[in-house]
């Protein structure tokens, strides 16, 4: 098994982590807001906070990890509300079509780049064709002063606490024009889309299979009396057959 990036970091996210995360939080619950009776996952639950938040009457709540010591964090703070599972989020074992929403917050930008896009089809793909996609990840600006320059230099603390590789590709991710520039070439429809003050994040909503409209019936076709065509009316028949008793060309 390959090691846990997370194993020490994940006793002290919430701590470390959730403070700055929160305030990001919020304006995904802006945009979708808690609905009871919902089939929910969570890519990249971590501690489980997100799970948390959207925790209502008749949801079915789950969240993949690929860090064991997230996994049992998410298990410990949502007992039996949730099923916490410790898979690849490029590779779910869910169907397709099982989740009215699926979201995917602060993760794009951990990951190998080439797995960024895998995972936002794979996340798309286990999604009902009336869900929703919330992905809400880092952007790359403006950042306004002073607000904005603070959050950033934050931002950029805790990534660099995450270790080199995870630095690395957090740069990467603002190189590619962040969570606009991965979802530019994949061309899924966004609903909403939502760049707080700081200039620091953004938040999207996507429907990737909308449901067409359902089709109005064509009008029915009326019937052409017997004898008759569509370019001979009866009138018309009545003034040939008058033609042809004189004699006259009709």
């Amino acid at each position: 098994m390959a090691k846990d990036a997370y194993r020490l970091l994940a006793g002290l996210y919430d701590r470390l982590v959730e403070p700055a995360a929160a305030a990001l939080r919020r304006q995904g619950l802006k945009v979708v807001p808690p609905e009871e009776n919902l089939a929910i996952l969570d890519v990249g639950c971590g501690t489980g906070t997100q799970l948390l938040l959207y925790r209502r009457p008749g949801c079915k709540l789950t969240g993949v990890d690929l860090s064991p010591a997230m996994v049992m964090r998410a298990r410990a703070k949502l007992g039996n509300d949730a099923e916490i599972r410790c898979e690849d989020a490029a590779h779910l074992s869910f169907a397709a079509a099982s989740f009215d929403l699926v979201m995917v917050v602060t993760v794009l930008h951990e990951l190998p780049p080439a797995l960024r896009s895998a995972v936002v089809e794979e996340s798309a793909r286990v999604l009902k064709p009336d869900g929703r996609m919330l992905l809400m990840d880092y952007h790359t600006g403006p950042y306004p002063f002073p607000s904005g320059w603070l959050w950033k230099s934050a931002i950029t603390c805790l990534e660099i606490l995450a270790g080199p590789v995870h630095f690395g590709r957090y740069r990467d991710f603002l190189a590619h024009g962040g969570l606009d520039g991965l979802l530019r070439p994949l061309h899924l429809p966004i609903v909403t889309r939502l760049v707080p003050p700081s200039g620091t994040a953004a938040v999207h909503v996507l429907n990737p299979r909308p449901v067409a409209p359902p089709m109005l019936p064509d009008p029915p076709r009326r019937r052409q009396p017997r004898g008759t065509t569509a370019a001979t009316t009866p009138a018309r028949a009545s003034t040939a057959r008058s033609k042809a008793a004189s004699g006259q060309a009709p």
